[in-house]
């Protein structure tokens, strides 16, 4: 058997193995659980949301990140996946939707337009969507080829595998939140 140097094997867990059974915390359970079962909601305004389209098509195929169910509510998402040039006046939609999310939940800028305005400097467009919701991961480009959206999805998943569980309910995070007006 040859031994073939492109396969990367992954590190076990921190834990204690025996015959039948392995230990681990639980906190590193959780942390797995999330990092495979993130549901996206898209809010798709302009030409990245055909990117995002393109994501999860089967040659991309954003199904093997355990993303593959777009949720289209905000109540059964974890992940918001802004994309797209956002008008002032869609600004406290994008906020809504981000409230109406549960714990814990993750914003993701998708593109140029919803990290920094793009090439639209102009009052009715909102200069980055992080002027009304906390954003985790950004991904430039105009548009984003599907590659570069599928290394965002899979920051949101170190962030989701390695966050502590107090963390939503720190100082720190309340802080943030605040700063936002965001109960």
């Amino acid at each position: 058997m040859s031994e073939n140097t492109d396969i990367k094997l992954v590190e076990a867990p921190e834990g204690v193995s025996g015959a039948g059974f392995f230990a681990t915390s639980f906190e590193k359970v959780i942390g797995l659980a999330r990092k495979h079962s993130l549901w996206p909601l898209p809010f798709a305004t302009s030409c990245c949301g055909i990117e995002f389209m393109a994501t999860m098509g089967s040659h991309y195929d954003i199904s093997r990140f355990g993303s593959e169910r777009p949720s289209f509510s905000p109540r059964q998402a974890d992940i918001l996946l802004v994309m797209g040039t956002i008008a002032k006046k869609m600004g406290p939609v994008v906020k809504q939707v981000y409230e109406q999310m549960s714990e814990p939940r993750w914003v993701v800028a998708v593109g140029a337009c919803a990290c920094s305005g793009g090439i639209f400097d102009t009052y009715s467009v909102l200069q980055g969507i992080d002027r009304v919701v906390p954003v985790d991961v950004y991904v430039p480009g105009c548009p984003p080829r599907p590659e570069q959206i599928l290394d965002g999805l899979m920051r949101v998943q170190d962030l989701a595998e390695n966050e502590s569980l107090r963390r939503r309910n720190s100082p720190e995070y309340q802080a943030l939140l605040a700063s936002y007006n965001i109960k």
